[in-house]
């Protein structure tokens, strides 16, 4: 596990996170095969990029009041669809399930990682980081549901 010794490690670690996903969704539109898919993936970026500006500010202010302390609905779509390897040809609804994949792991690990630290600060930062990430979530299963399963 990675050592935390302060809130800023804390974050830290939760932007580099923001900007691995950055630069996954960047290399996914860099190869995508479909124009759609291209642009796509951009809008994926520019949410990721947006995530990592939330907390970069965060750190700055040292406000947690920047990310809401709300419970998030899970529609638990990504529960029951099978998962995707990313591909430059995959479609649009792949691309969905890969990122809700991606958010839901994003979601679990800071779950994990607010059981694991003893700092009750720590705690209350990965609790409100995994709820950003259910949020994410929600927002990709939302789309899903109106795009992809209206259509079935």
């Amino acid at each position: 596990m990675e050592k935390f010794n302060s809130i800023d490690d804390v974050l830290d670690y939760a932007i580099d996170q923001e900007q691995e996903a950055v630069d996954f969704y960047t290399e996914l539109a860099k190869n995508a095969r479909s124009n759609d898919t291209k642009a796509n993936f951009m809008e994926f970026v520019k949410e990721e990029m947006g995530h990592k500006e939330k907390l970069m500010k965060l750190k700055q202010e040292g406000s947690l009041s920047i990310i809401e302390d709300k419970a998030v609905q899970d529609l638990k779509i990504s529960d029951y669809l099978s998962p995707v390897t990313p591909s430059p040809d995959m479609s649009y609804q792949e691309a969905l399930i890969v990122v809700m994949k991606k958010e839901k792991a994003a979601y679990n690990l800071y779950l994990a990682l607010e059981k694991m630290v003893p700092n009750p600060e720590f705690k209350e930062v990965f609790h409100l980081l995994a709820l950003q990430e259910a949020n994410h979530k929600l927002q990709f299963e939302e789309e899903y549901d109106d795009i992809i399963l209206k259509d079935n």
